[in-house]
């Protein structure tokens, strides 16, 4: 059970950080948008703070008032039974309301909350305080990777951070198979901590024998693909994906840069060498099939990844699976708006499990399931292969 003293510290903490992801930026960063899937910090600074006033205060505070009439409209996203909302493509327009009043209404609904929640016993609404910390976690990681595609667009290609670190993590120089025997095993969340819904619906799903690889490919072994010519053989690649990588002229996962014939990398603290031994990032689920079907290899399904994960260091990357976005047996969304939360996009998207170095602290779990449809790739996504027979090449 939630209570009111735990959480607390914890909205709190989480708005502080949002606040300080954003300490680098100058106010012309906060406005742009290169790309619908890209919103500007402006934004989601002002949305999840929308969250917390539309689902808590004005139902739950007698006598509220909002900060703005307008804000509803401008920071709604997604919400089709909440009310009418600014086009995704047109966040990038909106120049007011200026960074200056986001910020003073981000204090005015975060010092109300924390004034209710001081007097408040009502489990209803610390359920919502919850899910709206998790969501502002998720826009955290969202903010870095949107500042990243920003900044990684600007001609000038300036650092967000000098001592931001991409690469905590270097791979080992040879990986290693981990077995798993076939059998029946348990997929879904157990555990009374925090979960969203589409992790519900403990199910189990049998496994034949496989083999998962104990660390994620390396930007050393995904250069060996490039120079074997893996973008130019159209059998590597599913139709859809050879499509895309023939119409958007795709040579290398996005962000490397050839450079007087060696590649560069573009991160969060600017321009790098190329980082042989890193996790691969950056890569759509198109790139990551048709490096395994090059390797000889296969991408896990999402329950094989589970019931492997416990035998290796994951958390680095988000790691493409095999498998669509489907509810689980017995799933159920919430009623009303929340239950568009998840639900509602169980379609044509592939899951990705583990997190990454830009995933909110104390926010992924090993039953957490993200979604991206499978040309995206401006999320830190990495993966790792599974093989059923002794051929591969890595």
């Amino acid at each position: 059970m939630i209570v009111t003293t735990s959480i607390i510290p914890s909205f709190l903490e989480t708005r502080k950080a949002s606040e300080e992801i954003c300490t680098p930026l100058h106010t012309e960063d906060y406005v742009v948008q290169p790309i619908v899937d890209v919103s500007p910090p402006k934004w989601h600074l002002g949305h999840t703070t929308w969250f917390f006033e539309e689902f808590i205060l004005a139902k739950y505070v007698q006598g509220y008032k909002r900060f703005h009439p307008d804000f509803a409209f401008v920071f709604n996203s997604y919400y089709e039974s909440v009310g009418k909302r600014v086009v995704r493509t047109d966040r990038g327009n909106l120049s007011r309301p200026t960074v200056k009043q986001v910020y003073e209404y981000r204090n005015y609904v975060t010092n109300a909350l924390h004034r209710f929640l001081e007097d408040n016993e009502n489990d209803n609404v610390l359920d919502l305080v919850e899910i709206g910390i998790h969501h502002e976690k998720q826009h955290q990681e969202l903010l870095l990777t949107d500042i990243k595609y920003i900044l990684g667009h600007n001609p000038l290609l300036p650092a967000y951070h000098e001592t931001f670190n991409e690469h905590s993590k270097s791979l080992k120089p040879k990986t290693n198979f981990i077995t798993i025997d076939e059998g029946v095993y348990q997929i879904g969340h157990t555990s009374t901590d925090f979960c969203y819904d589409n992790e519900l619906g403990v199910h189990k799903v049998y496994l034949h024998q496989f083999k998962i690889a104990d660390q994620l490919v390396t930007n050393k072994d995904f250069l060996a693909f490039i120079d074997a010519g893996g973008y130019r053989d159209s059998l590597l690649w599913h139709a859809e994906g050879w499509d895309w990588i023939q119409n958007n002229n795709i040579e290398s996962p996005l962000y490397w840069h050839q450079i007087d014939e060696s590649y560069q990398q573009y991160t969060l603290s600017g321009m790098q060498p190329l980082n042989l031994d890193a996790p691969v990032t950056h890569i759509s689920y198109y790139e990551a099939f048709a490096y395994a079907q090059w390797a000889d290899c296969r991408l896990p399904t999402e329950f094989e990844w589970e019931v492997a994960q416990k035998y290796f260091d994951w958390g680095h990357r988000w790691e493409w699976t095999e498998s669509a976005y489907l509810p689980y047996p017995g799933y159920s969304k919430a009623p009303g708006a929340l239950g568009e939360y998840n639900g509602k996009f169980m379609v044509n998207q592939k899951v990705l499990r583990g997190g990454s170095i830009a995933t909110s602290k104390n926010h992924t779990r090993y039953t957490y399931r993200n979604f991206f449809h499978p040309h995206l790739r401006w999320q830190f996504t990495g993966f790792r292969v599974v093989k059923d027979n002794q051929s591969h090449k890595i």
